[in-house]
Protein backbone atom coordinates (compact mmCIF):
# COMPACT_ATOMS: atom_id res chain seq x y z
CA UNK A 1 0.00 0.00 0.00
CA UNK A 2 1.21 3.38 -0.92
CA UNK A 3 2.57 5.51 2.02
CA UNK A 4 2.45 9.31 2.99
CA UNK A 5 5.80 10.59 1.83
CA UNK A 6 8.38 11.80 4.02
CA UNK A 7 11.44 14.27 3.45
CA UNK A 8 13.28 12.28 5.32
CA UNK A 9 13.15 9.19 3.34
CA UNK A 10 14.91 10.29 0.56
CA UNK A 11 14.84 13.91 -1.31
CA UNK A 12 15.16 12.22 -4.84
CA UNK A 13 10.93 11.54 -4.82
CA UNK A 14 10.58 15.49 -3.71
CA UNK A 15 10.53 18.29 -6.17
CA UNK A 16 11.51 21.67 -4.39
CA UNK A 17 10.32 25.28 -5.06
CA UNK A 18 12.64 28.69 -3.61
CA UNK A 19 10.77 29.82 -0.78
CA UNK A 20 11.74 31.04 2.59
CA UNK A 21 9.50 30.22 5.95
CA UNK A 22 9.64 34.42 5.96
CA UNK A 23 7.11 33.95 2.86
CA UNK A 24 5.37 30.87 3.72
CA UNK A 25 4.72 28.88 7.35
CA UNK A 26 3.04 25.93 5.96
CA UNK A 27 1.68 25.49 9.62
CA UNK A 28 -0.07 28.66 9.90
CA UNK A 29 -1.43 28.92 6.09
CA UNK A 30 -2.73 25.32 5.74
CA UNK A 31 -4.60 24.93 9.61
CA UNK A 32 -5.68 28.89 10.10
CA UNK A 33 -9.57 28.27 8.89
CA UNK A 34 -8.64 29.06 4.92
CA UNK A 35 -8.92 25.52 3.39
CA UNK A 36 -10.30 23.03 5.49
CA UNK A 37 -8.54 20.24 3.35
CA UNK A 38 -4.89 19.92 4.65
CA UNK A 39 -3.64 17.37 7.52
CA UNK A 40 -0.63 17.22 8.98
CA UNK A 41 0.63 13.61 8.36
CA UNK A 42 4.04 13.45 9.64
CA UNK A 43 5.63 16.54 11.50
CA UNK A 44 6.28 19.10 9.77
CA UNK A 45 4.40 17.55 6.72
CA UNK A 46 0.77 18.59 5.25
CA UNK A 47 -0.79 16.50 2.73
CA UNK A 48 -4.17 17.47 0.86
CA UNK A 49 -6.00 17.93 -2.78
CA UNK A 50 -5.36 20.28 -4.67
CA UNK A 51 -6.60 21.07 -8.57
CA UNK A 52 -7.45 17.34 -8.82
CA UNK A 53 -3.82 15.75 -7.11
CA UNK A 54 -3.03 14.47 -3.75
CA UNK A 55 0.14 16.69 -2.70
CA UNK A 56 2.41 16.27 0.42
CA UNK A 57 4.04 19.75 1.40
CA UNK A 58 6.65 20.63 3.69
CA UNK A 59 9.84 23.04 3.91
CA UNK A 60 13.14 23.71 5.53
CA UNK A 61 14.33 27.16 5.84
CA UNK A 62 14.66 28.01 2.09
CA UNK A 63 12.90 25.45 0.55
CA UNK A 64 9.41 24.52 -0.03
CA UNK A 65 9.73 20.67 -0.83
CA UNK A 66 6.64 18.56 -2.79
CA UNK A 67 5.40 15.41 -3.41
CA UNK A 68 2.69 14.37 -5.89
CA UNK A 69 0.84 11.26 -5.96
CA UNK A 70 -0.14 9.57 -9.08
CA UNK A 71 -3.69 9.00 -9.18
CA UNK A 72 -5.75 5.35 -9.12
CA UNK A 73 -8.41 6.64 -11.00
CA UNK A 74 -7.91 9.17 -14.27
CA UNK A 75 -11.34 10.40 -14.97
CA UNK A 76 -13.08 13.68 -15.47
CA UNK A 77 -14.06 15.28 -12.51
CA UNK A 78 -17.51 15.61 -13.23
CA UNK A 79 -18.38 12.54 -14.05
CA UNK A 80 -21.82 10.96 -15.61
CA UNK A 81 -24.73 11.89 -14.90
CA UNK A 82 -26.31 8.45 -13.50
CA UNK A 83 -22.90 8.48 -11.13
CA UNK A 84 -23.20 11.27 -9.73
CA UNK A 85 -27.03 10.54 -8.91
CA UNK A 86 -26.12 7.43 -7.32
CA UNK A 87 -23.18 9.11 -5.62
CA UNK A 88 -25.26 11.79 -4.38
CA UNK A 89 -28.50 9.48 -3.02
CA UNK A 90 -26.69 6.85 -1.39
CA UNK A 91 -27.34 6.60 2.39
CA UNK A 92 -24.42 6.70 5.16
CA UNK A 93 -24.53 2.65 5.22
CA UNK A 94 -23.78 2.48 1.42
CA UNK A 95 -20.92 5.30 1.58
CA UNK A 96 -19.81 2.71 4.07
CA UNK A 97 -19.79 -0.01 1.83
CA UNK A 98 -18.72 2.04 -1.18
CA UNK A 99 -15.18 2.75 0.87
CA UNK A 100 -14.08 -0.37 1.43
CA UNK A 101 -14.98 -1.69 -2.23
CA UNK A 102 -12.93 1.28 -3.21
CA UNK A 103 -9.71 0.61 -0.76
CA UNK A 104 -9.75 -3.19 -1.70
CA UNK A 105 -9.44 -2.12 -5.76
CA UNK A 106 -6.78 0.34 -4.71
CA UNK A 107 -5.04 -2.90 -2.73
CA UNK A 108 -5.74 -4.99 -6.20
CA UNK A 109 -4.08 -2.12 -8.42
CA UNK A 110 -1.19 -1.12 -5.62
CA UNK A 111 -0.06 -5.04 -5.84
CA UNK A 112 0.33 -4.69 -9.82
CA UNK A 113 1.84 -1.14 -9.98
CA UNK A 114 3.28 0.70 -6.84
CA UNK A 115 2.71 4.68 -7.12
CA UNK A 116 5.22 6.65 -8.97
CA UNK A 117 6.58 9.87 -8.97
CA UNK A 118 4.99 12.60 -11.17
CA UNK A 119 6.71 12.57 -14.93
CA UNK A 120 9.23 14.93 -15.57
CA UNK A 121 7.26 16.92 -18.20
CA UNK A 122 4.58 18.02 -15.41
CA UNK A 123 7.35 19.98 -12.97
CA UNK A 124 6.87 22.82 -14.71
CA UNK A 125 2.70 22.33 -14.30
CA UNK A 126 2.85 21.52 -10.85
CA UNK A 127 5.83 24.58 -10.25
CA UNK A 128 2.98 26.77 -11.59
CA UNK A 129 -0.04 25.22 -9.70
CA UNK A 130 1.46 25.70 -6.15
CA UNK A 131 2.74 29.62 -7.16
CA UNK A 132 -0.50 30.32 -7.84
CA UNK A 133 -1.90 28.40 -5.30
CA UNK A 134 0.13 30.29 -2.47
CA UNK A 135 -0.02 33.29 -4.79
CA UNK A 136 4.26 33.63 -4.59
CA UNK A 137 4.24 36.14 -6.82
CA UNK A 138 3.37 38.32 -3.69
CA UNK A 139 6.08 39.40 -1.42
CA UNK A 140 4.93 38.59 1.78
CA UNK A 141 8.00 40.57 3.52
CA UNK A 142 7.51 43.63 1.89
CA UNK A 143 3.74 43.90 2.92
CA UNK A 144 4.64 43.02 6.67
CA UNK A 145 6.89 45.77 6.83
CA UNK A 146 4.56 48.20 5.46
CA UNK A 147 1.90 46.74 7.78
CA UNK A 148 3.92 47.04 10.63
CA UNK A 149 5.50 50.35 9.83
CA UNK A 150 1.39 51.57 9.90
CA UNK A 151 0.30 49.37 13.02
CA UNK A 152 2.14 48.55 15.95
CA UNK A 153 -0.03 46.16 16.97
CA UNK A 154 0.80 44.32 13.68
CA UNK A 155 4.01 44.48 14.25
CA UNK A 156 4.00 42.97 17.48
CA UNK A 157 2.22 40.06 16.55
CA UNK A 158 4.65 39.45 13.39
CA UNK A 159 7.45 38.99 15.17
CA UNK A 160 5.90 35.84 15.94
CA UNK A 161 2.81 35.11 13.12
CA UNK A 162 5.24 35.02 10.44
CA UNK A 163 5.04 34.08 6.72
CA UNK A 164 1.00 33.67 6.78
CA UNK A 165 -0.16 33.92 3.50
CA UNK A 166 -3.19 33.85 1.27
CA UNK A 167 -4.47 31.10 -0.45
CA UNK A 168 -5.78 31.69 -3.88
CA UNK A 169 -7.97 28.57 -3.87
CA UNK A 170 -10.80 26.87 -6.58
CA UNK A 171 -13.87 29.24 -5.84
CA UNK A 172 -16.68 26.35 -6.14
CA UNK A 173 -14.22 24.29 -3.45
CA UNK A 174 -14.24 28.18 -1.36
CA UNK A 175 -17.87 28.84 -1.42
CA UNK A 176 -19.05 25.21 -0.95
CA UNK A 177 -16.87 25.27 2.38
CA UNK A 178 -17.25 28.28 3.71
CA UNK A 179 -21.16 27.55 3.40
CA UNK A 180 -20.55 24.89 5.83
CA UNK A 181 -19.00 27.21 8.23
CA UNK A 182 -21.83 29.08 10.08
CA UNK A 183 -22.06 28.22 13.41
CA UNK A 184 -19.30 25.91 13.70
CA UNK A 185 -15.73 25.45 14.73
CA UNK A 186 -12.72 24.77 12.40
CA UNK A 187 -12.29 20.84 13.23
CA UNK A 188 -15.67 19.90 12.90
CA UNK A 189 -16.27 22.07 9.74
CA UNK A 190 -13.07 19.76 8.55
CA UNK A 191 -14.97 16.75 9.41
CA UNK A 192 -17.72 17.77 7.45
CA UNK A 193 -15.97 19.04 4.17
CA UNK A 194 -14.19 15.55 4.29
CA UNK A 195 -17.96 13.85 4.30
CA UNK A 196 -18.65 15.98 1.69
CA UNK A 197 -16.22 15.15 -0.44
CA UNK A 198 -16.37 10.82 0.17
CA UNK A 199 -19.81 11.32 -0.47
CA UNK A 200 -20.23 13.45 -3.90
CA UNK A 201 -16.27 13.71 -5.02
CA UNK A 202 -14.17 11.62 -7.27
CA UNK A 203 -11.58 9.14 -5.43
CA UNK A 204 -8.18 9.92 -6.32
CA UNK A 205 -5.77 7.86 -4.03
CA UNK A 206 -5.47 6.25 -0.70
CA UNK A 207 -2.38 6.14 1.38
CA UNK A 208 -1.65 4.57 4.46
CA UNK A 209 -5.79 3.78 4.94
CA UNK A 210 -6.62 7.04 4.11
CA UNK A 211 -8.65 7.58 0.95
CA UNK A 212 -8.23 11.25 -0.70
CA UNK A 213 -10.98 12.46 -3.26
CA UNK A 214 -11.78 15.74 -5.59
CA UNK A 215 -13.82 18.22 -4.28
CA UNK A 216 -17.29 17.76 -5.89
CA UNK A 217 -18.33 19.15 -8.82
CA UNK A 218 -21.25 21.35 -9.15
CA UNK A 219 -23.07 18.98 -10.94
CA UNK A 220 -22.59 16.79 -8.26
CA UNK A 221 -23.99 19.28 -5.65
CA UNK A 222 -26.82 20.21 -7.47
CA UNK A 223 -28.66 17.00 -7.52
CA UNK A 224 -31.84 16.73 -6.02
CA UNK A 225 -31.15 13.41 -3.83
CA UNK A 226 -28.13 15.86 -2.47
CA UNK A 227 -29.73 17.13 0.46
CA UNK A 228 -31.51 14.06 2.13
CA UNK A 229 -27.80 12.70 1.71
CA UNK A 230 -25.97 15.48 3.91
CA UNK A 231 -28.52 15.64 6.25
CA UNK A 232 -28.34 12.20 7.08
CA UNK A 233 -24.07 12.81 6.86
CA UNK A 234 -24.51 15.28 9.18
CA UNK A 235 -24.85 18.69 8.09
CA UNK A 236 -28.44 19.59 9.16
CA UNK A 237 -29.76 22.68 7.77
CA UNK A 238 -26.72 23.72 5.54
CA UNK A 239 -27.58 20.63 3.46
CA UNK A 240 -29.82 22.88 1.85
CA UNK A 241 -28.20 25.79 1.23
CA UNK A 242 -25.29 23.61 -0.38
CA UNK A 243 -27.92 21.75 -2.86
CA UNK A 244 -29.85 25.20 -3.19
CA UNK A 245 -26.86 27.42 -4.02
CA UNK A 246 -24.93 24.76 -6.71
CA UNK A 247 -28.66 24.36 -8.20
CA UNK A 248 -28.59 28.11 -8.38
CA UNK A 249 -25.63 28.67 -9.93
CA UNK A 250 -26.44 26.09 -12.52
CA UNK A 251 -29.96 27.00 -13.17
CA UNK A 252 -28.90 30.84 -13.66
CA UNK A 253 -25.13 31.69 -14.25
CA UNK A 254 -23.93 28.40 -15.54
CA UNK A 255 -20.55 26.60 -14.76
CA UNK A 256 -18.18 29.06 -15.37
CA UNK A 257 -19.81 31.80 -13.32
CA UNK A 258 -17.75 31.63 -9.77
CA UNK A 259 -14.84 31.47 -11.58
CA UNK A 260 -15.78 34.80 -14.19
CA UNK A 261 -16.25 37.06 -10.56
CA UNK A 262 -12.11 37.05 -10.11
CA UNK A 263 -12.77 39.42 -13.30
CA UNK A 264 -15.45 42.32 -11.41
CA UNK A 265 -14.65 44.58 -8.71
CA UNK A 266 -14.80 43.87 -4.97
CA UNK A 267 -18.25 44.67 -4.31
CA UNK A 268 -20.25 43.46 -7.42
CA UNK A 269 -18.39 40.02 -7.08
CA UNK A 270 -19.86 40.09 -3.03
CA UNK A 271 -23.21 41.96 -4.04
CA UNK A 272 -23.75 38.47 -6.48
CA UNK A 273 -22.57 35.83 -3.91
CA UNK A 274 -25.16 37.15 -1.36
CA UNK A 275 -27.50 36.06 -3.55
CA UNK A 276 -27.44 32.48 -2.98
CA UNK A 277 -28.57 30.93 0.03
CA UNK A 278 -26.73 30.38 2.75
CA UNK A 279 -24.13 33.19 1.90
CA UNK A 280 -24.44 36.03 4.13
CA UNK A 281 -21.84 39.08 4.12
CA UNK A 282 -18.94 37.46 6.16
CA UNK A 283 -18.84 33.96 3.39
CA UNK A 284 -19.26 36.49 0.70
CA UNK A 285 -15.89 38.35 2.04
CA UNK A 286 -14.49 35.09 2.50
CA UNK A 287 -14.97 33.37 -0.94
CA UNK A 288 -14.02 36.87 -2.18
CA UNK A 289 -10.83 37.32 -0.15
CA UNK A 290 -9.71 33.55 -0.14
CA UNK A 291 -10.38 32.50 -3.71
CA UNK A 292 -11.80 35.56 -5.98
CA UNK A 293 -8.57 37.66 -5.88
CA UNK A 294 -9.97 40.62 -3.67
CA UNK A 295 -7.40 41.35 -1.59
CA UNK A 296 -9.69 44.49 0.21
CA UNK A 297 -12.04 42.16 1.40
CA UNK A 298 -12.18 41.97 5.28
CA UNK A 299 -14.39 39.28 6.51
CA UNK A 300 -15.89 40.27 9.76
CA UNK A 301 -17.07 37.79 12.13
CA UNK A 302 -17.32 37.78 15.77
CA UNK A 303 -13.52 37.21 16.67
CA UNK A 304 -12.63 39.89 13.77
CA UNK A 305 -15.25 42.21 15.80
CA UNK A 306 -13.61 41.28 19.54
CA UNK A 307 -9.77 41.94 17.70
CA UNK A 308 -11.07 45.83 16.27
CA UNK A 309 -12.54 46.40 20.06
CA UNK A 310 -9.62 44.68 21.94
CA UNK A 311 -6.67 45.63 19.99
CA UNK A 312 -7.70 48.74 18.29
CA UNK A 313 -10.39 50.42 20.60
CA UNK A 314 -12.92 50.56 18.15
CA UNK A 315 -15.90 51.50 19.14
CA UNK A 316 -15.56 51.13 22.30
CA UNK A 317 -18.33 52.24 24.69
CA UNK A 318 -20.36 52.45 21.50
CA UNK A 319 -22.75 49.79 22.84
CA UNK A 320 -23.31 47.58 19.80
CA UNK A 321 -24.82 44.53 20.33
CA UNK A 322 -24.20 42.49 17.20
CA UNK A 323 -22.40 42.70 13.60
CA UNK A 324 -24.79 44.69 11.23
CA UNK A 325 -24.02 45.39 7.63
CA UNK A 326 -23.11 48.76 8.43
CA UNK A 327 -20.56 47.58 11.09
CA UNK A 328 -18.91 44.78 8.64
CA UNK A 329 -18.43 47.58 6.37
CA UNK A 330 -17.68 49.98 8.97
CA UNK A 331 -14.72 47.80 10.80
CA UNK A 332 -13.77 46.82 7.23
CA UNK A 333 -13.07 50.23 6.25
CA UNK A 334 -11.12 50.85 8.98
CA UNK A 335 -8.92 48.42 8.55
CA UNK A 336 -9.03 49.21 4.84
CA UNK A 337 -7.82 52.34 5.65
CA UNK A 338 -5.35 51.33 8.54
CA UNK A 339 -3.65 48.37 6.26
CA UNK A 340 -4.32 49.75 2.49
CA UNK A 341 -5.21 47.35 -0.22
CA UNK A 342 -3.60 44.14 0.99
CA UNK A 343 -6.08 44.64 4.19
CA UNK A 344 -7.55 40.92 4.15
CA UNK A 345 -4.21 39.26 3.93
CA UNK A 346 -3.21 41.24 7.15
CA UNK A 347 -6.20 40.86 8.99
CA UNK A 348 -5.66 37.15 8.32
CA UNK A 349 -2.52 37.14 10.15
CA UNK A 350 -4.10 38.95 13.39
CA UNK A 351 -7.15 35.81 13.04
CA UNK A 352 -4.24 33.41 12.95
CA UNK A 353 -2.56 34.61 15.98
CA UNK A 354 -6.21 35.28 18.03
CA UNK A 355 -6.39 30.40 17.30
CA UNK A 356 -6.68 29.05 20.15
CA UNK A 357 -4.47 26.33 18.33
CA UNK A 358 -1.95 28.90 18.73
CA UNK A 359 -1.55 30.27 21.84
CA UNK A 360 1.80 28.54 22.33
CA UNK A 361 3.41 30.90 19.79
CA UNK A 362 1.64 33.42 21.24
CA UNK A 363 2.64 32.83 24.98
CA UNK A 364 6.03 33.37 23.40
CA UNK A 365 5.36 36.30 22.45
CA UNK A 366 4.52 37.68 25.90
CA UNK A 367 7.52 36.26 27.42
CA UNK A 368 9.59 38.34 25.31
CA UNK A 369 7.86 41.53 25.80
CA UNK A 370 9.72 44.30 27.81
CA UNK A 371 8.52 45.83 30.68
CA UNK A 372 9.14 49.17 28.99
CA UNK A 373 6.78 48.18 26.04
CA UNK A 374 3.95 49.48 28.44
CA UNK A 375 4.77 53.36 27.01
CA UNK A 376 4.44 52.23 23.55
CA UNK A 377 0.96 50.93 24.46
CA UNK A 378 0.07 54.17 25.15
CA UNK A 379 0.92 55.93 22.46
CA UNK A 380 -0.45 53.34 20.34
CA UNK A 381 -4.08 53.82 22.80
CA UNK A 382 -3.80 57.32 21.39
CA UNK A 383 -3.47 56.32 17.73
CA UNK A 384 -6.27 54.32 18.33
CA UNK A 385 -8.30 57.25 19.28
CA UNK A 386 -6.99 59.30 16.41
CA UNK A 387 -8.23 56.83 14.05
CA UNK A 388 -11.97 56.53 15.65
CA UNK A 389 -14.78 56.08 13.19
CA UNK A 390 -18.44 55.85 13.88
CA UNK A 391 -19.95 53.32 14.39
CA UNK A 392 -24.28 52.99 14.31
CA UNK A 393 -26.34 55.17 16.43
CA UNK A 394 -28.40 53.80 19.05
CA UNK A 395 -25.85 50.39 19.25
CA UNK A 396 -24.11 49.26 22.37
CA UNK A 397 -20.72 46.98 22.49
CA UNK A 398 -21.38 44.27 24.87
CA UNK A 399 -17.75 44.58 26.86
CA UNK A 400 -17.60 41.00 28.05
CA UNK A 401 -14.62 40.78 30.51
CA UNK A 402 -12.72 43.32 27.90
CA UNK A 403 -10.53 44.99 30.01
CA UNK A 404 -8.46 48.20 28.36
CA UNK A 405 -7.77 46.70 25.28
CA UNK A 406 -4.90 48.08 24.40
CA UNK A 407 -3.21 47.08 27.84
CA UNK A 408 -3.48 42.89 26.87
CA UNK A 409 0.35 42.80 27.58
CA UNK A 410 -1.27 42.07 30.88
CA UNK A 411 -3.44 39.78 30.20
CA UNK A 412 -4.11 37.19 28.21
CA UNK A 413 -7.18 36.65 25.15
CA UNK A 414 -7.57 32.98 24.22
CA UNK A 415 -10.45 32.65 21.20
CA UNK A 416 -12.14 29.47 20.54
CA UNK A 417 -11.84 28.74 16.75
CA UNK A 418 -15.18 29.57 15.61
CA UNK A 419 -15.72 30.63 12.62
CA UNK A 420 -19.37 31.85 12.38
Amino acid sequence: MAKHAVLSSGANMWRRLACAKSELRLDLTLACGQSFRWRETAEGHWTGVMGGRVWTLTQTDDTLWYHVYKSHHDRPEEGSSSDRKKRAGATLQNEIKSEMSFKRALKKEEEEEPVAVTPLQDIEKEQEMLRDYFQLNVKLGDLYKEWGAADPHFKHIADIFTGVRMLRQDPTECLFSFICTSNNHISRIQGMVERLCQALGVPVCQLDQTSYYNFPSLSALADSSVEACLRELGFGYRARFLQQSAKQILDTHGLQWLEGLRDVPYLQARDALRTLPGVGTKVADCVCLMSLDKLEAVPVDTHVWQIAKRDYKYGSGSGQKSITDKLHKDIGDFFRKLWGPYAGWAQSVLFCADLKKFQNLKETLHQKKPKKEEDGEGERMVACKKTKIKTEENGTVKNRKTKSACRKSTKKSVKDEKVV
